[in-house]
């Protein structure tokens, strides 16, 4: 899978930066090419001379070397690589990435390619968790940047917690994945946001969804190399790169922007979808009368698109996944609706106030299927969208 490929390692300086060896000769056996660039910091761990001998490559730590600059240069670093690897990522490169900073080579190459980047984070638990690297790694996933881990385990500083680099065989197989394109020539819808459902041209019901979940699995889907439709309700999220996005207003139009986009492999119906709408919307803006009584909306049922996608017959999706945004009872309505509505998983999620999920950055989900529940640990929903990806790769590929 890596024969002939060119791999740009970048090293930034951690303990972990002695793992980066075992990558460049796990990668190398694996017949990739392996140019390596250390940071200053990094030399402190390890040596240019050990990453040029396993690379069997030249070793760039100065963006100043008039020498490196003028033979290869860090625009031709940026360009001439397949993909480029951040291995260990610290929580200072993530922060340099994040905030376009270029102020040696490593950043400068980073901030300069047009090839992906791969990252694989190895920190103390505490600064994994802290709002600002989790703001970064979002941040860096909206635009594309992939993640190898990091893994929970014990730490050099004593602790232990999630934070700990991935194992080079784990970031080696992401990079396979990568070039892989596992779910090359299938096509996937995605709803994502909320629904707005008009009372008259000024007001309308809505709920408090961002599109931030829906928005960041589509953005996953098409980085595993997915045809992907997003079909997006009101929201301020900018659309993912390389994605189709459909902008609707209503859930009758979000609907029929589904249904136009079949046929599909894939369906994930992560939109908060307003369940009714007013029975007659008012063509002018409904006005107050001094002492008058307030005005009565009579409400109708919304179409169920989860339950139509999973009912569309031999237009049916292979895949359908739902979400549920509960407030209370949380996976028991939530396996209630995968009963219900057909469709093969459910995506469980807790939005009542205080949870942070409406709007937030990260989520809890509870992933609800015909064979059981399984309580994934709160992440960023970028991290959520990256793991649901995988396990439609994994799902897809095990059923031919």
């Amino acid at each position: 899978m890596l024969r002939g490929k060119r791999i740009l390692l970048i090293v930034s300086g951690g303990i972990a930066a002695y793992r980066s060896l075992e990558l460049i000769r796990r990668l190398r056996e694996c017949g990739a090419s392996v140019r390596c660039v250390l940071t200053e910091a990094a030399t402190r761990f390890v040596t240019p001379l050990s990453a040029s001998a396993l690379s069997e490559q030249k070793v760039y730590c100065d963006l100043f070397s008039l020498t490196d600059e003028s033979e290869m240069g860090h625009i031709r670093l940026s360009r001439e690589a397949d993909v480029l690897v951040v291995a260990p990522a610290t929580a200072n490169a993530l922060a340099k990435m994040a905030g376009g900073i270029a102020d040696d080579l490593a950043t400068t190459v980073l901030l300069a390619t047009d090839k992906d980047v791969i990252a694989a984070p190895a920190m103390n638990v505490r600064m994994w968790e802290h709002p600002a690297t989790r703001a970064n790694v979002a941040l860096l996933q909206s635009r594309g940047a992939m993640f190898a881990g990091p893994e929970e385990g014990p730490m050099a500083c004593g602790e232990r917690g999630m934070g700990r680099m991935a194992e080079p065989g784990e970031i080696v197989a992401k990079i396979e994945r990568y070039f892989a394109a596992p779910l090359s020539g299938r096509r996937a819808i995605v709803t994502s946001g909320p629904t707005h459902e008009a009372i008259d041209p000024v007001r309308y019901i809505g709920n408090r969804s961002s599109g931030k979940q829906g928005h960041a699995i589509a953005a996953a889907l098409s980085g595993m190399g997915a045809e992907t439709v997003l079909v997006a309700g009101p929201s301020p999220e900018p659309p993912p790169a390389g994605v189709d996005v459909i902008r609707v207003e209503t859930a009758r139009q979000m609907l029929d922007a589904c249904v136009a986009a079949l046929p599909a492999d894939i369906a994930v119906c992560a939109a908060a979808v307003s369940d009714w709408r007013p029975a007659d919307a008012g063509v002018e803006k409904i006005k107050k009368e001094p002492g008058g009584e307030p005005p009565r909306l009579e409400l109708t049922e919304n179409p169920d698109i989860l339950a139509a996608l999973s009912g569309a017959g031999d237009r049916r999706p292979e895949l359908v996944i739902g979400f549920a945004a509960e407030t209370n009872d949380v996976v028991e309505r939530a396996a209630g609706k995968l009963s219900r509505k057909r469709c093969d998983w459910i995506l469980a999620n807790d939005v009542s106030p205080g949870a942070g999920t409406f709007g937030g950055d990260s989520n809890r989900i509870h992933f609800v299927s015909a064979q059981g529940v399984e309580h994934w640990p709160r992440m960023s929903k970028a991290e959520v969208a990256a793991r649901l990806a995988e396990r439609i790769s994994r799902r897809l590929e095990a059923a031919g």
